[in-house]
């Protein structure tokens, strides 16, 4: 396994990246989480679940394309649809670095706390002269705007926790010794709530942002025609 799982609550779980020496995504970790993904989202008693590391230097790595090259992109780019949609709240306390493929994971979770002197983020894909895959052009312009999506994708360089944290990748920063403490209570307050009431919040808002997005898509219509 490339994670370990611990159940701390009928309603809380955390799973910790465990795969040295840099936590590096192969086909084997896009099969297991898939399969993971899929218990959460059947478990009508889980509400939340953290995703952490067991590497204070590394968060999530890239795929491993040169070790593993049947890595497929169709089952990445469903497996970050299905958490995203996953009836529990997903928490991403990051603590290390987590570019390409790891930023990805990283933003298809519903909730981001990052330490504040250990974190990097980016997709340097473009630097590499390849596109970005996994999705980062949709969500990073919903959370932080196309204005800073664009300058992330195309710049191609890393953000540490405070930047990260001004663009509106993360939720929060928070002092290193204190993250897992400060994740922990969020997520032991959020395992008490109702599943349902947590469910439908996040399908309305999720619903609610497609709508905008298309109405927005409309209006734009309407004023270039």
């Amino acid at each position: 396994m490339r994670f370990k799982v611990d159940r701390r609550s009928p309603g809380y779980c955390r799973v910790t990246f465990d795969h040295p020496p840099i936590n590096t995504i192969t086909a084997t970790t896009v099969a297991e989480l898939a399969e993971l993904v899929g218990l959460i989202a059947q478990d009508r008693d889980l509400n939340v679940v953290v995703f952490d590391s067991a590497n204070p230097n590394f968060y999530l790595g890239h795929y491993d394309v040169e070790q593993d090259p049947s890595t497929g992109m169709r089952a990445w780019l469903d497996l970050l649809a299905r958490l995203s949609r996953a009836p529990v709240v997903s928490i991403a306390s990051i603590r290390g670095r987590a570019r390409g493929a790891g930023s990805e994971f990283v933003l298809a979770c519903d909730l981001r706390f990052a330490s504040r002197e250990n974190t990097l983020l980016g997709q340097f894909e473009v630097g590499t002269g390849v596109v970005p895959g996994g999705g980062p052009m949709a969500r990073l312009s919903r959370v932080v705007g196309r204005a800073r999506a664009l300058e992330i994708l195309l710049v191609a360089d890393d953000l540490d926790g405070p930047r990260a944290e001004r663009y509106g990748c993360v939720n929060r920063v928070i002092d290193d010794d204190q993250l897992d403490e400060e994740v922990d209570a969020t997520a032991s307050r959020l395992a008490r709530f109702d599943h349902d009431a947590i469910a439908r919040t996040k399908s309305y808002v999720d619903s609610g942002r497609e709508e905008l997005g298309v109405r927005g898509g409309e209006r734009s219509g309407e004023l270039s025609a």
